[in-house]
């Protein structure tokens, strides 16, 4: 059964947070703020946060560029995952992807239909993985970023839980590289 299991210590990942946004300031992110408490409050490192503009090169250098940190292990975006033609966050990111997480996209999708309905249709929340780093890609909305914490990302990136969680996986992220690099 899913659960805390207690005897294990609790391990703080790094966190970087980027709005997309063309209209959104430091004084104006509700998002970036919703998220940067709940990673606070939970106990992890909020390392660093932006806010980039609806543009598909700024988004995708600005995340890459985190991948490459090693104090980063997890990316997550706020905006630009909708269908209007500023909304290109997935076109940005998924190109960076060296593995998909379809699940979490289907997960998302089961939370905020609880809330919002049949209106979940109109976000394309997607994550995966690059360079070793958990990157996820959410809608703009605080309360889209609140189900996404609370529901699935607050329990998965716990050591602490069970019956498995991202923390745990993060030191094989990239063997495939360290193997090829003993070669």
């Amino acid at each position: 059964m899913a659960g805390l299991d207690e005897k294990r210590p609790f391990i703080a990942v790094g966190i970087a947070v980027l709005t997309v946004s063309d209209t959104r300031t430091p004084e104006t992110d509700k998002s970036g703020d919703t998220l940067a408490a709940r990673i606070t409050e939970a106990g992890h490192r909020l390392v660093d946060r932006a806010i980039v503009p609806d543009d598909r090169d700024k988004i995708a250098a600005q995340v890459k560029a985190w991948t490459e940190r090693d104090d980063i292990d997890v990316v997550i975006t706020s905006g630009g995952t909708g269908f209007t033609g500023r909304d290109v966050t997935p076109e940005a990111l998924e190109p960076l992807f060296e593995k998909r997480m379809d699940g979490f996209s289907a997960v998302f999708h089961r939370i905020s239909y609880e809330k919002i309905g049949t209106a979940t249709i109109q976000s394309r929340a997607t994550a995966g993985v690059a360079n070793a780093t958990f990157i996820f890609a959410l809608p703009g909305s605080p309360g889209a970023c609140r189900d996404a914490w609370d529901g699935i990302l607050k329990g998965q990136l716990d050591y602490r839980s069970t019956p498995c969680n991202f923390v745990e996986i993060m030191p094989r992220l990239d063997e495939h590289l360290k193997r090829g690099a003993q070669k």
